[in-house]
């Protein structure tokens, strides 16, 4: 996994959002051996965990929000991201 994937996503997943928190985690460690693990060739990110809190997300039902989130990571998706745990609130919640 490459710090410069992770701070793309970082990236991508900020301005996309207008966060005003965001973490995101590399947790393709986790999953060696489990179905997907091995999806890219290229040794990049394969499961991740994302943490936001965007006023993009409010009025938005849970679902709303990761399609939101998917959305903007379309093309990791399309690459061999194979997992995607998402926690997305509103400010406030």
């Amino acid at each position: 996994m490459s710090d410069a994937d992770l701070a793309r996503i970082r990236t991508t997943l900020s301005e996309g959002l207008s966060s005003l928190a965001l973490e995101v985690e590399d947790e393709s460690y986790l999953h060696a051996g489990h179905a997907g693990a091995n999806s890219r060739s290229d040794g990049g990110i394969t499961h991740l965990r994302v943490r936001a809190v965007a006023e993009a997300f409010r009025g938005k039902s849970r679902v709303e929000r990761h399609r939101l989130v998917n959305a903007l990571l379309v093309q990791e998706i399309g690459n061999g991201l194979h997992a995607l745990a998402i926690e997305a609130k509103a400010p406030g919640e």
